[in-house]
């Protein structure tokens, strides 16, 4: 049961309460952080979203009604409690606290409402598995970092929303019930009970109808925009998420670096007091994966890869005579210092390759005494395996990590093993902000799956100009007008230059393997619009929670969100998603399939 609120009035948040109210009568209401009797005299730490103020109550001068219902209190009542402002005495002043040097000498408090003991402590610092906390994600919001990490979000969408609105964008809304264009991750459907067999699309992202807005003449269009993908989770990604979306006409690719790198540069000097050189450095696709072996560096620390193919060809080694014959590469990674591995840790290293589709992993250690260990060693003669080391500046204490496979092997294994190189030597600092642009990202890619091309960002992403020629001889080969911004490893956000020209698109969907007909079936609205006059434009997209996560250091975007998904995409504290009665299928003309797994079951 609880008490009701009539007559009463906050006035004033916890953490507003400070000296220069001492002597003042204040009323302020949250929940019970913890509360100490020590027998005439009790203290509870009050919580509200500002943070802690304490309160006291002390048998001797209070009302004995009073006192007898603060003997009452546990953890997580909800109080309201008016009183007078105190100053502590100087042995109870404590540092840590915001209200620390002083208190609320309460004269009435009322029991809002009453609380069950918690399945966790409300607190920071605490171990508690991720699926309790998100169960209980109404508690779990409650402890300070949780609270702190959605201050910050809902901070950093005020900055980009006044910075834009500078810059002549408009903030407008599109639609979340639209047309479903599977062209990359799964779309989620939703079926229409008044067009029944039908179904909308909930959307990937607003592409098709921020490019509309761009023939509609609105120049500069935002939104921060909700947007879902059915697709396989990772610590970065959600099935619904948030972008930051935008579009612009008559630019080119550097009016649209130029706006959201100031805009970055203006996020973390205004939120977190960090400078960002500008312009941020540039890097290309091609010169990424060489180095890093990825197309989102972290390029903190070095360890970059090595193509060391040409030092070893000609070898009977069959694991890089293969990768070699079958147009792959021999590449590798030199981890400075730590040729004193154990050799259970490299192993697993070995181990973590393998999950990359890599088949191994050599490995060579240059002794202190400049002596070579490697379980290579017996396929090279010694001169060749110094003249590996010597192509990886390989020194006394360093080791050697070679893969030997395809390319997209050998760079996926390599480039996620430096960054797991990194993380266990602690290379890096969470305060350490790397911004860079990574350009000239292939337009095309070849699944063999499919048996055809498929747009890497999205069909109506531009070729490079200098690039044109090759749509008809190589179209492997044409680079895209195509842009990421990425910061310690992750994509930030990822924009291009769409394609205005009518022939090139028809051109690009003739590569895609789209007929007229598939291409007026799917993006018919958009082409149809593309008749009356198009300017040249180009966009972005921000991940709102990957920015959120990086800025608060939060180890998942899960952190960042106030009610996310878990790994199989499903709601631990409502049980969605859940099944639905037979009237609402029939009116949707809907029937359930049992699947084979169900079946096995």
């Amino acid at each position: 049961m609880g008490e009701a609120l009539t007559g009463l009035k906050r006035s004033c948040m916890c953490c507003d309460v400070n000296e220069s109210m001492i002597g003042q009568e204040v009323t302020v209401m949250g929940w019970v952080q913890r509360r100490r009797d020590l027998g005439q005299l009790i203290f509870i730490a009050l919580r509200d979203k500002t943070g802690l103020v304490q309160i006291a109550i002390d048998g001797n001068t209070a009302e004995k009604d009073l006192f007898a219902k603060a003997e009452t209190v546990r953890s997580e009542y909800v109080l309201a409690v008016k009183g007078l402002v105190a100053a502590r005495e100087d042995g109870n002043i404590n540092p840590n606290m915001k209200t620390g040097k002083i208190e609320i000498i309460a004269k009435e408090l009322r029991i809002l409402s009453e609380s069950e003991t918690t399945p966790f402590q409300i607190e920071d610092n605490i171990t508690v598995k991720d699926d309790l906390r998100l169960k209980y994600r109404y508690l779990d919001l409650r402890r300070p970092s949780q609270l702190k990490n959605l201050v910050l979000r809902h901070k950093v969408v005020q900055v980009m929303r006044n910075f834009l609105d500078k810059e002549g964008f408009l903030e407008i809304e599109t639609p979340v019930l639209g047309k479903s264009t599977p062209e990359g991750a799964r779309d989620y459907l939703v079926p229409s009970r008044v067009h029944p067999g039908n179904f909308y699309g909930l959307p990937q992202s607003p592409q098709l109808y921020k490019q509309l807005l761009m023939v509609s003449g609105m120049d500069r269009y935002y939104q921060v925009a909700k947007c879902f993908r059915d697709e396989d989770l990772r610590a970065d990604r959600q099935p619904e998420f948030t972008q930051v979306d935008m579009e612009l006409s008559f630019v080119e690719i550097e009016d649209i670096m130029d706006i959201n790198e100031r805009m970055m540069q203006k996020v973390f000097k205004d939120l977190m007091n960090v400078d960002i050189k500008l312009p941020l450095p540039r890097m290309t696709y091609a010169e990424a994966m060489e180095r890093f072996g990825s197309d989102k560096p972290d390029v903190r620390f070095g360890m970059e890869l090595k193509n060391i193919s040409d030092v070893v060809a000609g070898t009977d080694f069959v694991v890089f005579k293969s990768a070699l014959e079958n147009g792959g590469s021999v590449r590798a990674i030199n981890a400075k210092g730590c040729g004193s591995f154990p050799r259970k840790k490299i192993d697993s290293l070995v181990e973590f390759v393998k999950t990359y589709k890599a088949k191994g992993l050599a490995w060579i250690v240059v002794n202190a005494d400049g002596t070579i260990k490697s379980q290579i060693a017996k396929f090279f003669t010694p001169e060749k395996m110094q003249e590996i080391v010597d192509a990886m500046d390989g020194q006394p204490g360093d080791l050697i990590l070679i893969c030997a496979d395809k390319d997209k092997v050998v760079f996926d294994s390599l480039g996620a093993l430096r960054v797991e190189l990194s993380k266990m030597l602690e290379l890096t600092k969470p305060d350490d902000f790397a911004f860079l642009w990574i350009t000239e990202f292939p337009m095309l890619e070849w699944d063999e799956e499919e048996n055809r091309y498929v747009a890497v960002h999205h069909p109506f992403t531009a070729p490079m100009d200098e690039d044109l020629d090759l749509i008809d001889t190589n179209p492997g080969a044409v680079r895209a007008k195509a842009y990421d911004i990425v910061l310690n490893g992750y994509e930030l956000g990822g924009g291009s230059i769409r394609i205005h020209r009518r022939d090139i698109q028809k051109k690009m969907f003739e590569l895609l393997g789209f007929s007229d007909e598939d291409a007026q079936e799917r993006f018919g609205f958009l082409l149809d619009a593309f008749k009356y006059g198009v300017p040249p434009h180009g966009g972005l997209a921000f991940g709102l929670d990957r920015i959120i996560m990086l800025m608060s250091n939060a180890p998942s975007i899960r952190d960042v969100i106030a009610f996310p998904k878990v790994k199989d995409a499903s709601c631990p504290m409502t049980d969605a998603p859940g099944v639905v009665d037979e009237k609402q299928l029939d009116e949707l003309g809907i029937a359930i399939k049992e699947t084979e797994e169900a079946t096995e079951e």
